[in-house]
This record gives C-alpha cells, structure tokens and sequence, in this order.
C-alpha cells in the first residue's frame, strides 16, 4: 500500500499517466578497470542501502543511451532549454545558474571537467566565466550538439563522448574543478566507482561540485492527483534498476517519441558515504526547497525559472548540493 506524506493537500488537478514500472531485463558483464580497483560483490555484511556491483549493466546503460540520444535531439530544440536565448546571452533559468556559480565561485582560468554534461550548455556557460573546460556525456548526439554549440558561438571547449566509469580509459589529466549537476545520480548504478572516477580527476586542493534532485523529492508519484505529495517510489537501492516507458520527454511532453529508463534511487547517506570513501572532504551540503524543472506537474514556476510546490503546501527538499574537497597531497 502506498501511504501520502504527511503533508497539508492543495487544490486538486487530473493528469493522464505517463510512467509506468516494469520488471527490468538481466544484467550484462562490465569489464573491470584497473586503475579503480574492483567492486566487490554484493554481500550480508555491507549496508542494505548500498549496493555493489561485481558486473555493470550493460544492458540497462544502453538502453539509456538510447533514450538521452532521443531526448537530446527534443531537448536541443525546445523551449525548456532556450538556446536561442542562451546564445543571445539570457537564461530561462538565471535562479538556477547563480546557485551554480555560488556553488563553484570563481573559475576564471581554472581547468573544469563537466561530467554527464548533457549537450554542454552549463559547461558552456563556465566557458563564458572564464574556465576551461571538458565536457562528457555518453550520447553521441548529446555530444555532437555540444561541438556544434561551442564551435557556433566561438567558445574553446572540449567534450569527450564516454561514460563516466570508462572515462579513465580515454581521458588522463587532472582538473582544478569536477562538477556534476541536476538530474544525473539516478542513471548510474554504482556510486562508490563514481567517486573514485571524481577523485581520479580531481587535482590535489581540488574542488567537486555536485547539484542534484533531492532523493525525498524523487519518491514522489509524478502521477498522483494535484496536492497529494505521495511516495510512491523506492528511497534506498536495490540490485535491479526501476524500469519506466515513457512517452515524450521531459522537456517536451508532447514530443513524439517512446522511451525506456532505468533508473537507481540512491539515499543521501549513500551519496555521501560514497564521496567520503573516496577521500574527498565534504565542505558544505544544502538542501533548497526549489528545482530545475516541474518534478510534479503542478509545480509553480518561479520568476528565476524554477519551480516549487505552491505556497499552501509545505516546503519540502527538492534538490540539494554538496561542495567537496580533495586532499593536497603530502
């Protein structure tokens, strides 16, 4: 049974499904890199809401790459990203990008890997502050879109098309600044590899940036009737990805296109955990009542292009962020 949040109820708007979970298909064996060591196997004696991985799966990993191909091709063009208005110098989000710059403080002239950085508009846009910057994504077209946005506004920049746990394998530097941010931790299976690749590219003093979806945001029921905040997905790991179709795309609900996601729900406990076994020193974490875009369809758009839950209803955490510091080395 699914029990409501205990929260105060809004008025009431129907909406029509668009998600729906299914059982996942199996896992696929991943090769180990060396330079990171190996994962170990899941097993009694760890915390139940880690999980493991001795093999990646491959087969959920392609699958997304599929889909962000799709929605990167949607997302390029539409309205929720704004481009044209990027390139003109404006922001459909300015609340969300002065958190960022926050967040990061000053890049000028320093180096900065951007990972999973979609078609490389936030990458671009520390670019224009003066950093110098590398962006990866696993979409080739994501990619692709990214070279021809640099190279048609004149920006150096460099984006790299990898995964973020094979990145070892393709890319040896070391980066003042790491940032990772907004709707990325749910498509990777294993966080503890995920800090260790940070901390790979982390020079010593370096800094990681990490801005991300609340994970209390993401049990909410996307399909829930308006002003019912219901929990409706899992809160800590399992060894089997969620499995959603989808129709159309976040950024464009109507787009004519189908999609399967796999997702991982990974509770802050993890997120932290897995940063501070890595060995990077956490310098700050907030968490803000606002996020990037209509989690719930009956969200209220801020003037700074946010959104938040109406004002009678409770604040909830909706995303959060984490500063993080590498050690210099003795």
């Amino acid at each position: 049974m699914r029990r409501p949040l205990d929260v105060r109820s809004c008025s009431q708007q129907s909406r029509t499904p668009q998600r729906l979970r299914i059982r996942p298909p199996k896992l696929g064996r991943y090769p180990r890199n060396e330079r990171l060591g190996t994962v170990p196997a899941h097993g009694k004696d760890l915390p139940s809401h880690n999980v493991y991985y001795d093999v990646m799966p491959l087969d959920y990993l392609a699958e997304n790459r599929k889909t962000w191909d799709r929605w990167a091709r949607v997302n390029y063009d539409s309205t929720f990203y704004g481009v044209d208005e990027w390139k003109a110098g404006r922001s459909v989000r300015p609340g969300l990008d002065a958190l960022e710059s926050r967040l990061l403080g000053e890049v000028a002239d320093k180096t900065l890997l951007h990972l999973q950085c979609h078609f490389g508009l936030d990458t671009l846009t520390q670019a224009r502050r003066g950093a110098r910057v590398v962006g990866v994504d696993f979409s080739s077209e994501a990619i692709a879109r990214a070279r021809a946005l640099a190279k048609d506004i004149g920006i150096a920049a460099e984006f790299v098309e990898s995964d973020v746990y094979r990145l070892p394998e393709v890319l040896d530097r070391a980066f003042d600044i790491v940032l990772t941010s907004i709707g990325v931790l749910n498509w990777l299976p294993d966080l503890e590899r995920w800090a260790q690749v940070i901390v790979r590219f982390l020079a010593p003093g370096g800094r990681f940036v990490l801005l991300e979806a609340h994970p209390t945001a993401l049990l909410l029921d996307e399909d829930a009737p308006a002003g019912s905040l219901v929990a409706r997905h899992p809160y800590f790991a399992a060894p089997e990805p969620l499995r959603f179709e989808q129709r159309g795309c976040y950024s464009d609900r109507d787009a004519d296109i189908e999609s399967v996601l796999y997702e991982w729900p990974h509770p802050l406990s993890e997120i932290l955990g897995s940063l501070l076994a890595a060995g990077l020193a956490i310098e700050s974490l907030e968490e803000h009542p606002f996020i990037a875009w209509p989690l719930l369809p009956w969200m209220v758009e801020r003037p700074d292009g946010c959104f938040e839950l109406p004002r009678d209803c409770q604040p909830l955490p909706l995303m959060f962020s984490i500063v993080a510091r590498r050690g210099a080395d003795k």
